[in-house]
């Protein structure tokens, strides 16, 4: 991928959640939501603090997280869906 984000952004592709629910039943690709978790791709250099020094991102890329349902904005690098947001947007890392 050709795309660097800028300070405290970063970029995320979507990760396909589980199309069957606990009774087995099959959602259909028409009833389901965007998924809310995806897995880091890039990251800027961090944001910087009210002395202009530069803070450290605490993602790091492939780490798998969880995001709000509307968060980011959606774009297409080299034909795939991507979604670019700040790191303050990511609600947690999962292990």
């Amino acid at each position: 991928m050709k795309f660097k984000p800028l300070l405290d952004r970063v970029v995320l592709k979507r990760v396909e959640e589980e199309n069957r629910t606990a009774g087995g039943l099959i959602i259909p690709d028409t009833a389901k939501e965007k998924p809310s978790q995806g897995i880091v791709v890039a990251v800027g250099p961090g944001g910087r603090d009210d002395d202009g020094k530069v803070v450290a991102m605490t993602l790091k890329e492939g780490d798998r997280v969880l995001f709000g349902k509307w968060s980011g904005t959606e774009i297409k690098i080299d034909g795939e869906d991507l979604l670019i947001m700040k790191e303050n947007e990511v609600l947690g890392i999962l292990e």
